[in-house]
């Protein structure tokens, strides 16, 4: 690990731990291949049991964790956060925030201003609130990298408002984000996954819709392009990691999509 592409990097995980389910979530996943890859991760989540799971995960493997409980819709979680990093690590090289939610969504007549506020909050407010006490860290420094896991819904023609105004508002965000912090040796980017095979996304839809897992699974697989099938939260882990490295050195701005063509089809 002292070898890896993130060697001597620290990185914060927002949304390190996941649904539970039969397959890996997206930010336990990445929290995994970060650390793999030698850096040291702060595994941040609302539950806490589930970030000290990502955090057992990491110290199996050899790695180096610490586990940091925040609801990241309250600023001053966010700032403790920030403050838990570098108290633990000295500093923060990398912030990847992963958090998202979409119950209660709908269209525009159905949906109510409770679950519109949840949405928002859960997925854009949050990112604008850990990167505001991350920067000041990163500038210190003179870099750092800021990743940002948004949809393909934010593109696509989906039925889901709120969710994919959220989404959107995150790549929009995010570029701003970008442009302003480029001076500072800040890079800033965002992941579009696509259909995927996640717990949040089969077994958390398979319960609000009272559809069973196997035909759902095979519902979402019908609709990727790429080889008829869902990716996995190993996919999105592996497009954080290089946007992480230093491979990814003169990137950022970009908006990555994730997922087997789906967005292409836009166009």
């Amino acid at each position: 690990m002292s070898e890896g592409r993130l060697a001597g990097k620290v990185a914060i995980v927002v949304g390190a731990g996941q649904t539970p389910g039969e397959t890996i979530g997206n930010g336990r996943a990445t929290a995994l291949r970060f650390a793999q890859e030698g850096a040291r991760v702060l595994a941040v989540d609302r539950r806490r049991d589930s970030a000290e799971e990502t955090r057992e995960l990491i110290r199996a493997e050899g790695g180096e964790s610490a586990v940091f409980e925040a609801d990241v819709t309250q600023e001053e979680d966010c700032r403790g956060i920030a403050r838990a990093c570098v108290d633990a690590f000295s500093r923060i090289d990398v912030l990847h925030n992963n958090v998202g939610i979409g119950r209660g969504d709908a269209g525009p007549t159905e949906l109510t201003e409770e679950a519109w506020d949840a949405i928002l909050d859960t997925n854009l407010k949050s990112v604008f609130l850990t990167c505001k006490h991350v920067l000041p860290v990163m500038r210190e420094q003179g870099g750092g990298v800021i990743t940002n896991i948004s949809s393909a819904a934010a593109v696509c023609s989906v039925g889901i408002m709120a969710y994919k105004t959220s989404k959107a508002g995150m790549n929009a965000y995010t570029q701003s984000l970008a442009i302003g912090n480029a001076r500072y040796g800040i890079r800033a980017n965002a992941i579009m996954p696509g259909l995927m095979n996640t717990p949040m996304a089969i077994e958390g839809i398979s319960e609000a819709l009272g559809v069973d897992r196997e035909t759902l699974i095979s519902q979402r697989d019908a609709l990727v392009p790429l080889r008829g099938g869902m990716g996995t939260a190993w996919d999105v882990a592996h497009a954080s990691l290089f946007l992480a490295s230093d491979e990814a050195r003169f990137i950022t701005g970009a908006i990555l999509p994730v997922d087997g063509g789906q967005s292409a089809r836009i166009g």
